[in-house]
């Protein structure tokens, strides 16, 4: 089976163009090596061309199935390797092994950077199209995994939010655990998983494989910076644009300025940056980066609440967004202008307190008001968005007082970074199995609910009466969770009402 299963994985890797018809033989005896096999019958190649030249089939004549897809072919080779004990059955020897084999099918990083540049004098969406085949053909972006995630629309105050449970993500089991911990060797390269070093690295124990990783050498304003795909990508073409330097994050004129020149070189593009304070920033700050995509979120289509004016930057259009975090959002056909309107925002809100609204700038000498800020580019139009963040904390609120309340932590407890600034939940896995029990229970059906649920359960039985099948009680939750979700970002927002934003904007006329 085994010799099957990888004249299959071959195959697919010629007709996805990760390899061309002359390197056939190289990759096959590579993959072979990674294997400990030492040779391959004749008759299995020559099965697996004329499977593929009937794609209507689903096995061959020898039983053996056909047109699968390179992950499923690929977990097919690693089962092989388990019980054939080339290696451990545990979760990084596995990752390493998949993208060792996958790496066998991947250009060097020079050969894919002249592609995309290639492809790029044609048009940027070229090369972006032509990378992120690449990077799903070869098993970088978890494409099956991926496909476990749950994903749906609700409709809320604030429009459509979208929803996701994230279950792509492989749970470590408990050998796993155990080795990580028996790690004695304090190993500091590469620095971070989002390093450019990352690109090709073997892995280990405590950190992910990445032989078959690639990155776009993308230079923003004279600094080295680099283009990748996320590997479980949450929306369309989710994608980082990370430092060559090994850096912390920062918010200032010079982030703005690269966020709009990304623009400029892919327009088709939305890129934003995770706000670089504890609490309102991401999980990783410390690597300087962004995240960008080609997706249309809810805040995106968010209406003006209201237009204000910035005397010192006529050539900006200012308004405050209809949205449950607190967003300014700047518009212009002036790069220059934007930029300087933007920075007078930031420097701004960093200084500014409101004990009316209970914003604080500093305590001692620490600060608290930050921005995370997001760039897009329609036609010759330049647009900002810049959300104002506070990371307080207090007695009542441990976790920061914009940050989601304990009222909805049974949902979402995590920071709200900039995925969900702009309305893209991404929930935690065990809520798939804890959503089912609450519905159970709107249908008078047994059930076990978690005891942080109950309330909510309770709540929603009482607005709903007797739900009388498992889709309508189903339906009820979903949008009951997206009403949720957008409870949790209005907790996150530092303006609950239109009095204090205009004290705010005021100070910017």
């Amino acid at each position: 089976m085994i010799y099957h299963h990888i004249a299959a994985l071959v195959e697919k890797a010629v007709e996805t163009e990760l390899i061309m018809e002359a390197d056939r033989i190289y990759a096959r005896n590579q993959v072979l090596g990674k294997l400990n096999l030492t040779d391959f019958p004749e008759d299995i190649d020559a099965g697996a061309r004329r499977n593929h030249a009937a794609p209507e089939a689903d096995t061959d004549t020898s039983g053996h199935q056909t047109n699968r897809s390179i992950p499923n072919i690929l977990a097919d080779i690693i089962d092989y390797a388990i019980t054939h004990y080339v290696i451990d059955d545990t979760l990084d020897t596995k990752e390493i092994l998949s993208a060792d084999i996958m790496n066998c099918f991947v250009a060097r990083p020079s050969v894919v950077n002249q592609t995309f540049n290639e492809k790029y004098a044609l048009s940027p969406q070229a090369a972006t199209d032509y990378f992120y085949a690449l990077s799903q053909n070869n098993n970088y972006i978890q494409t099956e995994r991926i496909k476990k995630n749950i994903h749906y629309q609700a409709k809320t105050n604030y429009g459509k939010l979208d929803i996701t449970i994230n279950l792509s993500k492989p749970e470590k089991d408990p050998e796993q655990i155990k080795r990580e911990r028996e790690m004695k060797q304090a190993i500091r390269y590469p620095k971070c998983p989002l390093c450019v070093e990352n690109e090709g690295y073997p892995g280990r124990v405590d950190h992910p494989a990445r032989a078959n990783h690639r990155v776009i050498h993308v230079p923003l304003n004279g600094e080295d910076w680099y283009f990748q795909y996320s590997p479980y990508v949450y929306y369309n073409e989710h994608s980082i644009v990370l430092s060559g330097e090994h850096r912390d994050m920062k918010i200032n004129q010079a982030a703005f300025d690269r966020l709009l020149t990304f623009t400029e070189k892919f327009p088709h593009y939305f890129i934003g940056s995770n706000a670089d304070l504890p609490v309102v920033g991401g999980s990783i700050l410390t690597h300087d980066h962004y995240q960008a995509g080609r997706y249309e979120f809810a805040m995106m289509r968010a209406k003006e609440k209201y237009t204000f004016s910035m005397d010192a930057h006529q050539g900006v259009h200012a308004s405050v967004l209809e949205w449950p975090l607190s967003v300014i959002q700047l518009q212009s056909t002036s790069k220059q202008e934007i930029l300087d309107a933007a920075d007078t925002v930031l420097n701004t809100w960093k200084q500014y307190s409101d004990p009316n609204a209970a914003i604080f700038a500093y305590s001692g000498a620490t600060p608290h008001n930050t921005i995370t800020p997001i760039a897009r580019k329609r036609g010759e139009t330049y647009i900002l968005d810049l959300v104002l963040r506070n990371n307080r904390t207090s007695t009542t609120y441990p976790l920061g007082i914009f940050h989601p309340h304990e009222s909805v932590q049974h949902i979402k407890k995590e920071n709200i970074g900039l995925i969900e600034v702009m309305g893209l939940a991404v929930l935690p896995a065990r809520l798939k199995d804890e959503l089912k029990e609450i519905e159970s229970f709107l249908t008078g059906e047994s059930h076990q609910i978690a005891e942080y649920h109950v309330d909510w359960a309770r709540i929603l039985k009482h607005k709903h009466g007797t739900v009388h099948s498992a889709e309508e009680a189903h339906a009820i939750v979903q949008q009951e969770l997206g009403y949720k979700f957008a409870t949790v970002l209005e907790h996150a927002g530092v303006f609950k009402h239109e009095k204090s934003w205009r004290r705010f904007t005021q100070t910017l006329a």
